[in-house]
């Protein structure tokens, strides 16, 4: 039976916001809170075998790092040893999350060669035994699973998903595209009417979360319209383009600049991070103003906080 757990407390229809690589770290899930917390968030994804090895288990508690904004939260996890599963799962509940979802959509060529990610899809039967892996050994923590239609093809789904969903997961979200494809052509929102069906022939209580081109809170509510037995959104790409996505607010100049602040702010209590990956956000506060460009420009050659805040001082 499907714990009752986070995802039967959450709305109707609900929104997360996706876990995206080097992206959403503590600090950005910070930062998203403060402009237009989502329902749930997602960590990160994490190789298992990382947390299981005593030399990477440092960088993956940094990536399992809640803060008081998070709750609830659900760690996003990778790998393909079905053991260092058990060993990863076994310690989340402890670490304060609400639940363990299993990345089986990756597309980055280097999971896929380490046997992770869309790489999954390939291998079925391990892809089974590592979600069994985790079930049995996540203290009662829910299970859920975010993949892609297929790997090579579109239809693989007619295949694909029927094995997750006989999993006994609490939720399963779907990047409505293929390996293969990455985001280089639309999301197969088409699709969604059949997705449902399987969905609900085979696992009428696991949740359904969509991903894949939805921009924001207006978008994913006109999604929710047209088929409303999807469960949850998930919004990606979007918070780049409104890190606001989550409401109805279209964000002004000032407010976005005080946004970036504030993240510089959160950067500054911690000091062992590297400045150079900060500036991959640079574009989410300046952007469509006169001059930004130009400021965005001069941002991208600053190599502390210190020298941001001058720039955008002047």
């Amino acid at each position: 039976m499907i714990n009752d757990d986070i995802w039967h407390q959450l709305p109707k229809h609900f929104l997360c916001l996706a876990p995206m690589e080097g992206v959403t770290d503590s600090l950005f899930r910070q930062v998203v809170a403060k402009a237009s917390r989502p329902d749930l968030f997602f960590t990160e994804f994490t190789n298992v075998s990382s947390y299981a090895s005593p030399k990477g288990r440092a960088n993956a508690l940094e990536r399992f790092t809640i803060t008081p904004t998070d709750p609830p939260i659900i760690a996003q996890i990778w790998g393909k040893t079905p053991e260092h599963y058990s060993v990863t799962a076994h310690a989340l509940k402890s670490l304060g999350f609400s639940g363990i979802d299993i990345n089986m959509g990756c597309p980055d060529r280097h999971v896929i060669h380490a046997g992770g990610g869309s790489a999954m899809i390939r291998t079925p039967e391990l892809a089974v035994e590592c979600i069994q892996s985790a079930y049995k050994n996540a203290e009662h923590l829910p299970v859920s699973v975010k993949t892609r239609l297929g790997y090579t093809s579109v239809d693989e789904y007619k295949t694909w998903l029927p094995t997750l969903l006989q999993q006994n997961l609490s939720a399963l979200t779907i990047h409505l595209r293929t390996k293969k494809e990455m985001s280089k052509v639309p999301a197969h929102h088409e699709l969604i009417p059949d997705i449902v069906t399987l969905k609900n022939q085979v696992a009428p209580d696991t949740k359904l979360i969509i991903n894949g081109d939805i921009k924001d809170k207006h978008h994913a509510e006109q999604i929710f319209n047209q088929y409303p037995d999807i469960d949850g959104i998930m919004i990606g790409r979007g918070v780049f383009a409104n890190p606001y996505c989550f409401t109805d607010h279209q964000p002004i100049q000032q407010e976005l600049l005080d946004l970036l602040n504030y993240h510089l702010d959160l950067f500054e209590q911690h000091p062992p991070h590297s400045f150079e990956p900060l500036k991959h956000y640079f574009k989410i506060y300046i952007n469509n103003f006169p001059g930004a460009s130009a400021l965005r420009a001069k941002l991208m050659e600053c190599h502390s906080v210190e020298e941001a805040r001058k720039i955008l001082m002047h």
